[in-house]
């Protein structure tokens, strides 16, 4: 699979749209995500569902994202399916001027561009919403860690807690122990 090729399902041609609002849809699969080689998801089907109010000078473009992205516990390192649902949006301005960096609330193209690739908005707007710290029964719906790991984990522990109880002295300090009793 061509990535280029692929993510162009995620470009919106705007320049013959008239003025005012226009809806599309996308779906969002694991081919999107096998696009992005440092995605944090690598497995997930949600929809998009992008309104784009078309204005002379600029584009207001409202993304209402929601589906599933599969995660991996953290604790029990099971894979589990976390629901996903927001909302984002993005302001777009023309300009003939040489706009060197887009900021986080405006994207600036040229006055001649025609569309609108959000493919890396998509991913930028759904990698963010990953937590850090990823359980089964925090992002999952009526999820439950591993019990199996849960309790593997538990005997792992317990015999390190009974290693480090266990004092392990050099035998070269023990002569230092009778030197407080002089």
């Amino acid at each position: 699979m061509q990535v280029s090729k692929y993510l162009k399902q995620y470009r919106i041609p705007f320049s013959g749209l008239a003025a005012g609002k226009h809806e599309f849809d996308f779906e969002i699969d694991d081919k999107f995500f096998d696009c992005y080689e440092h995605s944090l998801v690598k497995k997930g089907k949600l929809k998009a569902d992008v309104e784009l109010q078309k204005q002379e000078n600029m584009l207001v473009v409202n993304f209402h994202i929601y589906g599933m992205i599969q995660l991996s516990c953290d604790v029990c390192l099971a894979d589990f399916d976390a629901p996903l649902d927001f909302q984002e949006r993005a302001l777009v301005k023309f300009t003939d001027e040489d706009w060197e960096s887009n900021t986080d609330e405006v994207l600036v193209l040229s006055k001649t561009d025609y569309e609108l690739d959000i493919a890396a908005l998509l991913y930028e707007y759904i990698n963010v919403r990953v937590p850090y710290y990823s359980k089964c029964t925090e992002q999952g719906v009526n999820l439950s860690c591993d019990p199996e790991m849960l309790a593997k984990i538990n005997v792992d522990s317990e015999e390190e807690q009974e290693d480090n109880t266990e004092e392990k002295i050099d035998p070269r300090w023990d002569i230092l122990k009778n030197i407080k009793n002089n």
